[in-house]
């Protein structure tokens, strides 16, 4: 089986390709990642996610490039992970009071052939109402710094959310479905692994 590099450094990222079965490595990629909501929230975490995957595709002669993005759409305002603490509380307060979307986009690369393919997923998630005082507490014992939206679904921030409509996966950061579909193409079986 090919090599299945991750060009990121989420531990939400990699603990779900090992739950699937994959055996990885991860490189860390420094790309400047677009913010602008000039184009769709798909194509952006689509471009952003490409972007990394191929930079981290030029490092290596063979194998397949996995890159991934992810940011929450809410009030027509884009959210991505919180510069500090006190953007994390402002972030958190905000989605606990409106529903809002979670975009993914995935982009894989099979270095050798040079066969690219993009896919991107859509979640919405709906949060309880939180105190500040519930923020503050949340955010001083679970460091939301590394988080798209400052909550980890998978983790304690799973305990405000009330409902999703669309794929959980996705809200983690890697819309699983979409991504074995994608490695089906390059002859992967994630079930025969």
């Amino acid at each position: 089986m090919k090599r299945i590099i991750l060009a990121s450094k989420s531990k939400a990222r990699r603990k779900l390709l090992k739950q699937i079965g994959l055996k990885i490595i991860t490189t860390s990629v420094s790309t400047k990642e677009s913010s602008s909501l000039k184009i769709s929230c798909s194509k952006l975490v689509v471009d952003n996610a490409l972007a990394k995957a191929e930079a981290a595709a030029k490092r290596y002669d063979e194998g397949i490039v996995l890159g991934a993005d992810t940011v929450i759409l809410v009030k027509n305002r884009l959210i991505g992970k919180p510069i500090n603490l006190k953007d994390a509380r402002k972030t958190i307060a905000l989605l606990s009071r409106n529903p809002h979307w979670v975009y993914s986009g995935l982009a894989v690369i099979d270095i050798e052939s040079n066969k690219v393919y993009t896919a991107w997923d859509k979640t919405k998630v709906y949060m309880s109402s939180l105190s500040n005082q519930q923020i503050k507490n949340y955010c001083r014992k679970f460091m939301p710094l590394d988080k798209a939206g400052s909550f980890d679904i998978q983790g304690p921030g799973g305990l405000f959310v009330e409902r999703i409509e669309g794929c959980f996966y996705n809200v983690v950061g890697l819309p699983l479905a979409k991504l074995v579909k994608i490695l089906a193409k390059l002859k992967i079986d994630v079930f025969r692994i």
